[in-house]
Order: C-alpha cells, then sequence, then structure tokens
C-alpha cells in the first residue's frame, strides 16, 4: 500500500524528529531540514532543464546527498536511530572539481554579478540563495544543539558550485553576465 499521506499527527503544529521526538514545526531543527528539502526542489527545477549533461548527473547526486542531510537533520541529537552514512570528503571533493571543471570554461570573475542572464542560470541562482540559508539555519542549529560537521561544510561549498554552475548555464545559453552598477549617490 505504501506511505500514508496524511497523518493528522501534525495538525497540532508539531511534528516528529526521526526517533520520535515531537518538536514544533517552527523549531530551528524542523527550519534548517524543511529548507535543505526546498533547495532539493529548486535543484530539481535545474535538472530538469540540463536532462542528459554531466551537470545533471551530479545534480542527481546532489539531491540523495541532500535527503542524507536531510535525515542528520531531522534526526533529534538523543535519538538511537540508525541513520544513513554520513557525507565523506570525497563528496566536498567532487564539488571542487566540477566547480573547478567549470571555472575553466568561464571568462574570469571580475564584478558582482545578478542573476537573470538566462532563465536556467537565474533558476541555479536562486537555489544558491536557498542553499546559503540552509546553511545559516544549520550554523544557527549548530549552536544549540549537535549537527555533524559535513552538514555545514556541504552546504557552504554547494552553494560555491551553484554560483559557478549558474555562470556556466548562462554562458552556455547564450546569457551576457549582468553585471551590478553601484549607485554612487550625490555625495
Amino acid at each position: 500500500m505504501g506511505f500514508k499521506i496524511y497523518t493528522k499527527q501534525g495538525d497540532d503544529g508539531k511534528t516528529a524528529l526521526i526517533g520520535g521526538e515531537r518538536v514544533a514545526k517552527h523549531h530551528i531543527r524542523v527550519e534548517s531540514y524543511g529548507t535543505v528539502d526546498e533547495l532539493n526542489s529548486h535543484i530539481g527545477v535545474v535538472r530538469s532543464k540540463i536532462m542528459g549533461s554531466e551537470e545533471e548527473i551530479l545534480l542527481s547526486q546532489v539531491q540523495n546527498d541532500l535527503f542524507t542531510i536531510g535525515s542528520f537533520l531531522a534526526s533529534a541529537s538523543n535519538s538511537n536511530q540508525k541513520l544513513p552514512k554520513a557525507l565523506g570528503d570525497d563528496k566536498i571533493e567532487k564539488l571542487e572539481s566540477e566547480i573547478d571543471r567549470l571555472t575553466q570554461q568561464l571568462p574570469p570573475l571580475q564584478n558582482f554579478i545578478l542573476p537573470g542572464a538566462s532563465v536556467i542560470g537565474a533558476q541555479a541562482h536562486v537555489a544558491r540563495c536557498v542553499c546559503r540559508r540552509a546553511e545559516r539555519l544549520v550554523v544557527y542549529l549548530r549552536d544549540n544543539e549537535e549537527v555533524p560537521d559535513f552538514v555545514i561544510k556541504y552546504l557552504n561549498r554547494l552553494s560555491d558550485y551553484l554560483f559557478t554552475l549558474a555562470r556556466f548555464l548562462d554562458h552556455k545559453n547564450g546569457g551576457v553576465e549582468i553585471i551590478w552598477i553601484a549607485d554612487k549617490g550625490t555625495e
């Protein structure tokens, strides 16, 4: 039969963490894994537009990694539940090597840029922004509860990758980067 979509367990404004502890739906732990889930959905939009490319294959791996991260974030600090294997340094190194590979195909970055050179590039920038928000929330959570180090490190590197991917997708799709022009003011 599979999973039942509605359980009515959250009608009181609380949800269960892995391990059974119930917390408010606005708890920082729920905000953290909820934002990682939101990030995963934004990455899914980008992925759906670049099917069959090397970048799509990596984004597929990233989506799986984000589910792993979500399971760690959704687990109560005192939970005895078995979790998936933690992400290793090889995952970080893969993101770094992809950043380097894409950067070699791009003109040097000399200015701040604004999203909008292409629709797909702008969507990758949205994913980057959500990734940075997830990272900020997880850092806040870590200040109050235990969070594995790999989670923050992965999110930090992933946002760098998404920035580079956005630039790459803009260039690949004929977009010209939009340079930020600071208002000089009247002083």
